[in-house]
């Protein structure tokens, strides 16, 4: 969505880029890397996610392991640059089974030498309603980007195949795929807008779908899924509803799992015992808090209700999205501003200013990254002037 839709100033998609090139081996756990501004997708459904903070290049970063029950936010800010490696050094951790953010920072901060910026505000998100992302739509002065859905989630690939020939005719370089199953082709050419225009339309594509149809997450290939969507958009097409703003989702029940969407339709499973009989499907039905998915807070509206009831239940949480729409502002639990540890161990040499951080020891003296000054020896001397240790004082009382 980047380019596309609201967005951090200093979050471009070279940015990306280059955070997702440092990812060498393929991840255990489930990352998340995102901007709070976008509307597309939500932000904590991963077990490590990474988030765009205000300060350029530094991203906050909330952790929620398999085996915890909440989400943590780790204390200090990460570098972009420091993404991949702070990745991987949690997957290591993982094998002492930390219990809690603490842990892992201590055990991180201990292991790797990073450029973290301490959290000065804590993160704040407003409520934007789920955009349209369909459709011909301008992007810049000179150029458009187009947005493609399909109502069965099946893709032609001879369509697929001249599509990406008219990418690179038009030296498109890329097409982006969305978790909403449908793809954005970024940068067409104001001159070739025609093009695929005759494009689109000798290939039957329909690309004015309503938003009743577009806000929906399914599972991959689940036919029960769809022929329940199906069964929703029709009927709530009926009575004329309004979506405007809201997401769906249809999964098997697992409340294990992140939901991704700001209503949830749970299929039910059927006791072990019951699977030889043949019974009618129940569901339940949840929302987020405040309908929004970031709050990974989810209240229980309707339980083992059959097909037939789910159209009056959305229609009920409609009204209620709508009655309650406003200028939420979630914000997520941040710890009080903490600096780094090494931070309060600085002292400064009184005749030459020189400083000892613990950060980084002393290595002309033998003295290793982590000690700190109250625990250097008593003959420690300045590196360059060699005055004697009580000729130090803190640097940060000093300042």
């Amino acid at each position: 969505s980047t380019d596309i839709f609201a967005n951090t100033p200093w979050v471009t998609g070279n940015k990306f880029l280059y955070v997702l090139e440092q990812f060498k081996e393929q991840p255990k756990l489930k990352v998340n890397i995102t901007d709070p501004k976008q509307q597309l997708v939500p932000l904590f459904t991963g077990h490590v996610n990474f988030i765009a903070s205000h300060h350029e290049d530094y991203w906050f970063l909330y952790i929620r392991l398999p085996h915890w029950d909440k989400m943590e936010v780790y204390p200090v800010l990460i570098y972009s640059w420091n993404i991949a490696e702070v990745f991987y050094a949690i997957e290591k951790v993982l094998a002492e089974e930390p219990d809690s953010v603490e842990t892992i920072f201590q055990l991180i901060n201990n292991t790797l030498d990073t450029n973290n910026r301490t959290i000065d505000k804590p993160l704040a998100l407003p409520f934007y309603p789920f955009p349209y992302y369909e459709g011909m739509n301008k992007l810049g002065i000179d150029q458009y980007w187009l947005g493609l859905y399909w109502r069965n989630n099946l893709y032609d690939l001879d369509f697929l195949a001249a599509m990406c020939d008219l990418c690179l005719d038009c030296k498109i370089g890329k097409i982006c795929i969305t978790p909403w199953k449908s793809f954005i082709v970024k940068g067409i050419p104001k001159d070739r807008k025609l093009d695929w225009e005759k494009f689109l339309g000798k290939n039957g594509i329909n690309v004015r779908h309503s938003l009743l149809e577009l806000n929906w997450h399914l599972p991959v290939s689940t036919e029960w899924a769809l022929n329940i969507k199906t069964f929703l958009v029709r009927t709530l097409d009926q009575f004329d509803i309004s979506t405007y703003g809201l997401t769906f989702g249809i999964s098997e029940y697992n409340r294990d799992g992140h939901y991704f969407t700001s209503i949830v339709i749970e299929k039910n499973e059927i006791a072990a015992a019951l699977k030889s009989i043949k019974i009618r499907d129940t569901f339940n039905v949840l929302y987020a808090k405040n309908f929004d998915p970031n709050t990974q807070e989810y209240i229980v509206m309707a339980q083992d209700i059959d097909k037939q009831e789910l159209p009056a239940v959305l229609i009920e949480l409609s009204k209620k999205y709508f009655n309650e729409l406003g200028n939420t502002v979630l914000e997520i639990n941040t710890p009080k501003v903490k600096k780094e540890i090494q931070e309060a161990d600085v002292y400064q040499c009184q005749e030459c200013l020189t400083l000892y951080n613990s950060e980084y020891g002393d290595s002309t003296q033998g003295i290793e990254k982590g000690v700190l000054f109250k625990d250097l020896p008593q003959d420690y001397c300045c590196s360059l002037c060699e005055s004697p240790k009580s000729n130090f004082l803190s640097f940060l009382e000093k300042v």
